[in-house]
């Protein structure tokens, strides 16, 4: 019974933020289409009257700027960056009808950034999808975000063991590699800090894995035959409406670690997964992999398992983390202030 209700009150909570995140949505898209499309208006002016010069930009912001001073947005840059809008939307229509999902920087910067449409496509429809600030989306761009999730080398056995389109959303959810913003860490870490170091982070974590993943826990613990096993993280997918267990290893693949993930997907599917929910999924995050290994390993096995690299923007070197204050000199310049 108890059961039951947890799992009612979890689907009728989900459904209830799913129409209110849709309700804000359509409200920010309404208002943001009658921006563009003044925006776009001005520019396609702007381009009509592109044999006076500058001047005549120069000229325009002055005199809107006087006559709207409660308005923000037209300074010469911006006049310049609705001429850009122009030129770009009045080429293709899909570009423009998506730019309505984003805001005005937002698209300003992938069209600064981004040269092929099809990249633009991909960036604005993940930017309205994961709900990218302004600098996540730059950071995603500096990343080849949409390379290596549209050319990574995504090994997994999602098609054999998950039914369709469940299948393709776990696919489209896994990138290679994943690239963690870190700095505390040392050269040499463990993966023990690793996920501390995660954990610490977990909203830079949670932008990096994608739209949808909840944070359970990390060590979440398992007792199975009076012995604990521990998971490193435990998530939920809200759309996906499974668990997603994660196991970080700082080497490259083993065959046995698919072994120890299908061990953890039996026990969370029978310990934690409800009646409404989907079989859970693993991924394994290593330093390295090799194709055969992975394919070799994930054969026979009839648990949705995909394997990704990953890679660490910054570390601290040895000699940084050495020098750092520890916790017990925190404490004591605390107490000498106090005193």
């Amino acid at each position: 019974m108890i059961g039951t209700l947890e799992n009612d009150f979890k689907k009728t909570v989900n459904e209830i933020k799913s129409k209110i995140n849709k309700t804000k949505l359509e409200i920010f898209q309404n208002a943001n289409m009658s921006l563009l499309n003044l925006y776009f208006y001005i520019g396609k002016s702007l381009v009509e009257k592109s044999k006076y010069g500058n001047n005549f930009i120069n000229n325009l912001s002055i005199e809107l700027k006087l006559t709207y001073p409660d308005m923000k947005g037209f300074s010469v840059r911006n006049l310049k960056n609705m001429r850009k809008y122009y030129l770009i939307c009045s080429q293709n229509e899909k570009v423009q009808k998506a730019s309505a999902l984003i805001p005005w920087s937002h698209n300003i910067l992938i069209f600064d950034k981004i040269r092929d449409d099809e990249k633009r496509l991909w960036y604005i429809n993940q930017t309205a999808l994961n709900g990218w600030g302004y600098y996540n989306l730059l950071d995603e761009i500096k990343s080849d975000a949409y390379l290596r999730q549209k050319n990574g080398t995504k090994l997994n056995n999602f098609n054999k063991t998950l039914p369709n389109p469940q299948n393709q959303m776990a696919e489209c959810l896994m990138k290679d590699p994943y690239i963690f913003d870190i700095a505390t860490l040392k050269e040499n870490y463990v993966e023990k800090e690793l996920e501390l170091a995660m954990v610490e982070k977990i909203k830079m974590t949670l932008l990096e894995l994608g739209n949808g993943f909840s944070f359970v826990g990390n060590q979440y613990k398992l007792n199975i035959d009076n012995e604990d096993y521990y998971i490193d993280l435990l998530f939920y997918h809200i759309r996906l409406h499974c668990y997603i267990v994660i196991e970080l290893k700082n080497t490259k693949f083993k065959p046995e670690y698919a072994g120890k993930m299908n061990f953890y997907l039996s026990a969370v599917d029978d310990i934690l997964k409800g009646e409404n929910d989907n079989p859970s999924i693993g991924l394994i995050l290593c330093k390295d992999k090799k194709k055969f290994s992975v394919e070799y390993a994930l054969k026979d096995i009839n648990k949705p398992i995909g394997v990704s690299s990953y890679e660490l923007t910054k570390y601290l070197p040895k000699n940084m983390i050495e020098e750092l204050p520890t916790e017990q000199d925190l404490n004591l310049h605390i107490d000498i202030n106090e005193k």
